[in-house]
């Protein structure tokens, strides 16, 4: 790992269909001092961005070059099929690749999905993007495949979706250049794993114990219960007949003579 002087700033990459918001919530709560700045980026240029050293981390779809990025897969995504609110596909709950055999699928330049054989008809011409491709399917000009996220991303109230089965999946990793492994960037990584505050790995960590120092729950330390003395084993009281001392009897005295 690469120690790194203080930074004025952290630079989070995030492509379309990402939300950081959690992750970044968590950041400025431990890292109040260190500005964490969001940097929105295509998917196809998220890779390039890391490696000329625009942003520290960043959330890229996979696969990636793993030569000289490191990567952390965090999810994989359900892959839908974009339709207007009319079609016929609304009749069901998850639909069949074979089922678009005869409709017009689009495929923008821009697509995340790894496919070996697209499903449907292609249409003319590729959409540039993905946003192109929405606004296509809802001139009626063609059907739209895409992970479930960037449905979401650009929804419209004319337009729904239905999971598609036989279908690639996207994955979102987190990414970072390998010789870049900073101590923020481990600070990032931790918070993105789940880590608490008191993990050993990061710059931001809790004090730890003091070895052999167990302080009692409430913060007090426990009082010896009553009639107990310190160090001394506990025993019956002399009045509960069975606790006292041997040779003691009871009953009336003697007579002197």
């Amino acid at each position: 790992m690469t120690s790194s002087e203080a930074s004025p700033s952290f630079r989070l990459a995030y492509v379309p269909g990402v939300t950081p918001t959690k992750w970044v919530r968590i950041w400025n709560e431990r890292l109040p001092d260190v500005p964490l700045n969001l940097i929105a980026v295509p998917a196809a240029e998220a890779c390039e961005l890391l490696r000329g050293g625009g942003a520290d981390v960043g959330f890229v779809r996979l696969p990636v070059d793993r030569t000289d990025l490191a990567a952390i897969p965090l999810y994989t995504e359900t892959t839908v099929v974009v339709v207007p609110k009319d079609h016929l596909v609304t009749a069901v709950d998850e639909v069949a690749a074979e089922d678009l055999a005869d409709e017009i699928v689009l495929h923008p330049l821009d697509e995340t999905l790894d496919w070996e054989h697209r499903p449907g008809r292609p249409a003319n011409e590729r959409p540039a993007t993905t946003a192109d491709a929405i606004e296509l399917v809802a001139a009626g000009v063609g059907l739209l495949v895409v992970p479930q996220s960037l449905a979401r991303l650009h929804h419209r109230k004319d337009l729904t979706y239905r999971p598609l089965a036989d279908a690639p999946a996207s994955r979102v990793a987190l990414s970072w250049l390998q010789e870049e492994t900073t101590d923020l960037v481990e600070d990032f990584i931790g918070i993105v794993r789940g880590r608490t505050v008191n993990s050993t790995r990061g710059r931001s960590q809790a004090p730890a114990q003091p070895k052999g120092k167990r302080p009692e729950a409430g913060g007090a330390r426990r009082k010896p219960a009553a009639g107990k003395a310190a160090g001394k084993p506990a025993g019956k009281s002399p009045r509960s007949g069975s606790g006292g001392p041997k040779g003691s009897r009871r009953g009336k005295p003697r007579r002197r003579s």
